[in-house]
């Protein structure tokens, strides 16, 4: 049974030890569990690394709830911390990549490549990786997407009425001078959604055109969130009209509980890969590369769309009708290298613009 680190006290210990580099006494051993019998039992070679625990550093919402079909099959636990791409990116940064979790899985993929650059990331290219486009993986096998994550809004339509304003349409009107104060997003320098939001959107428009866009955004933020995971519950309860934020399952679930509507971009859909990663300094690569393996399965892949409605790397997977009505053909052409590449000019400019909105 997956074992969530429920408590905030016990998260916080567990990812202190993600981070930190100090195994934990309880860590059981990288190696395959012995059969009791001199010869093997068919379990046991169906089965090498049953006893195993890998830890994961979570940033996908929901993809706890694939993590008992994996166990089932392979014996292999599972046990996860959530903590967005940008603040893992960051705590790495400062333990120099030296961290005792195991797997990376989903969230932005310009932390990923940062941490490929950095060296923090084992390369694996898995078998499965050949059912997927690669526009959505590193070429050189150090992530591999898990699915597609596209942006748009959620609006509250009571928040909307009561101030006689329209939803938005496209990223421009976002920008008009009557949302002033009505929009919630996280920061990109901390969510990697956004940042694939920034840079994609930026690359649409162009870097003038772009900017001055954003610009008009930023006037109609009081404060950034600190995370992707704040601007939808927000939003719903009614503190602020718009979110800008990831089109999930989860996202398009908030219409049966609350007085809101998920719409995607009429103009253009930003996105970004949420990929998979094993850390260099895992000591249970292998049982790691089996979770990798059956992530990118077509039967991980179901377990996993099953688990958070989601546009899935694997083209022989459907796109659930849980998202929504997506036109896939909206979606950004982008060059998904430059998230990586661009990052550090970008998040510059970025806090230029933004100033002390980004501490509050």
């Amino acid at each position: 049974m997956n074992q969530k680190i429920a408590a905030s006290a016990a998260a916080a210990a567990l990812l202190a030890g993600l981070l930190s580099g100090c195994t934990p006494a309880s860590e059981p051993s990288s190696q395959p569990a012995q059969s009791a019998s001199p010869a093997p039992t068919e379990t046991a070679a169906e089965k090498p690394y049953e006893g195993t625990t890998l830890n994961v550093m979570l940033a996908y919402g929901g993809a706890e709830a694939s993590f008992d079909a994996f166990t089932e099959k392979t014996g292999i636990k599972v046990e996860y911390v959530e903590i967005s791409t940008g603040k893992a990116l960051a705590q790495l940064q400062a333990e120099n990549g030296n961290t005792t979790a195991d797997i990376w899985f989903g969230g932005g993929v310009d932390s990923y490549i940062a941490a490929t650059d950095l060296g923090y990331l084992e390369q694996y290219v898995s078998p499965e990786a050949e059912n997927i486009n690669p526009a959505y993986s590193d070429k050189d096998g150090y992530w591999t997407g898990l699915a597609l994550v596209p942006a748009g809004f959620l609006v509250n339509n009571d928040v909307l009425a009561e101030r006689n304003l329209e939803a938005p349409k496209t990223w421009e009107d976002l920008a008009k001078p009557e949302y002033k104060g009505e929009i919630i997003m996280a920061s990109p320098a901390i969510s990697g959604t956004q940042y694939a939001i920034l840079n994609g959107t930026i690359q649409a428009y162009g870097e003038e055109k772009g900017w001055e866009v954003w610009r008009g955004i930023n006037e109609n933020v009081d404060f950034y969130a600190q995370g992707g995971g704040e601007p939808g519950p927000k939003c719903a309860a009614g503190e602020f009209g718009i979110a800008v934020l990831a089109m999930t399952g989860g996202t398009f679930a908030m219409e049966d509980e609350f007085p809101v509507t998920a719409l995607y971009p009429e103009d253009m859909i930003p996105w970004t890969p949420a990929p998979i990663a094993i850390f260099k300094s895992s000591e249970n690569k292998e049982a790691a590369k089996v979770f990798v393996d059956y992530m990118l399965s077509k039967e991980g892949q179901d377990a996993l769309r099953e688990a958070d409605a989601r546009i899935m790397a694997r083209s022989d997977v459907e796109i659930p009708a849980e998202i929504g009505n997506v036109d896939t053909s909206k979606l950004i052409e982008q060059d998904v290298r430059l998230f990586g590449s661009q990052r550090e000019d970008l998040l510059a400019k970025w806090d230029a613009l933004a100033g002390d909105k980004e501490s509050n």
